[in-house]
């Protein structure tokens, strides 16, 4: 039998694990946040596609990529929440900007972190705040459901607490909800709440948290054909164009919607009907 001390000694060590070291961040500019054990990742490949790719959001590129040069700069910066429609290339942007300041000659590593480990990001900011390093942070697809507690820790991604947040860590995330709560758990805070304003306020608030809102909408006819030329353009396929517009129309008709990601769908179809191979992004 072991020692009463060593078996002590054990389990405090598994409630409160030893620091975790830094990886190598000179070997790869994505990682990903993993638990269970908590480490970062090295992702070799970016899942992405070329800036210029992404059409009718001009707008929000222009903001959004201004604001990643100048953090990738050292320059103040804010936080963005990108939001809005779905398959309308969100989470694509922001892959794209990276590769883009990357592309124009700044170090700049982007860590992936899903929204179920939010409980754990301060370990991972002191990780990333002890780096000479600039890291984007990205949480994809966030968002909070009835009783979900994780927002709390999304707070100190935002404010970073009493310590406050490292200067060499911004923060980008998606959501499909502007206020990153569905509308029927505000209603049920104002009704249920001893104080309805503040049980509201402490939701709501953290969108405000950012400092970029960016608004993604559906995207009319004219942007989705656009989206379709754009990538036969990219990847050498040549269709005739009357044929071209009456498929992608279509297509998008039996799916009840109009979308980036729709466009793209379509694109994949195409091409393996045409037997045309899809070129890897740099």
């Amino acid at each position: 039998m072991s020692d009463p001390l060593d078996r002590i000694a054990a389990a405090l060590e598994r409630m409160a694990p030893a620091p975790l070291e830094a990886p190598d961040f000179a070997a790869a500019d994505a990682f990903v946040w993993q638990v269970a054990p908590e480490r970062l990742a090295p992702v070799g490949r970016v899942s992405r596609v070329d800036l210029g790719l992404l059409v009718g959001i001009d707008r929000s590129r222009d903001i959004l990529l201004a604001n990643t040069l100048q953090f990738a700069r050292g320059l103040p910066a804010n936080n963005a929440l990108l939001w809005g429609a779905r398959g309308m290339g969100k989470s694509s942007l922001v892959k794209a900007v990276h590769a883009e300041v990357l592309r124009q000659g700044h170090a700049l590593k982007v860590v992936e972190l899903q929204r179920e480990d939010l409980p754990t990001v301060s370990r991972l900011m002191s990780i990333l705040g002890g780096s000479e390093e600039r890291f984007l942070l990205f949480c994809d697809d966030l968002s909070f459901s009835h009783d979900d507690q994780h927002y709390k820790s999304l707070k100190a991604v935002l404010d970073g607490g009493i310590a406050g947040r490292p200067d060499n860590v911004l923060f980008y995330a998606t959501s499909n909800r502007r206020h990153l709560m569905p509308r029927d758990m505000i209603e049920n805070e104002r009704s249920s709440a001893i104080n309805p304003a503040e049980a509201v306020e402490e939701k709501v608030s953290l969108s405000d948290r950012f400092g970029l809102w960016l608004g993604f909408h559906p995207c009319n006819q004219d942007d989705y054909l656009a989206m379709i030329d754009g990538y036969c353009a990219a990847h050498g396929l040549s269709v005739d164009r009357d044929t071209l517009r009456a498929e992608a129309i279509e297509w998008q008709a039996t799916r009840g919607a109009r979308s980036g990601r729709v466009a793209w769908q379509f694109f994949l179809d195409l091409a393996g009907r045409h037997g045309v191979a899809l070129k890897t992004a740099g």
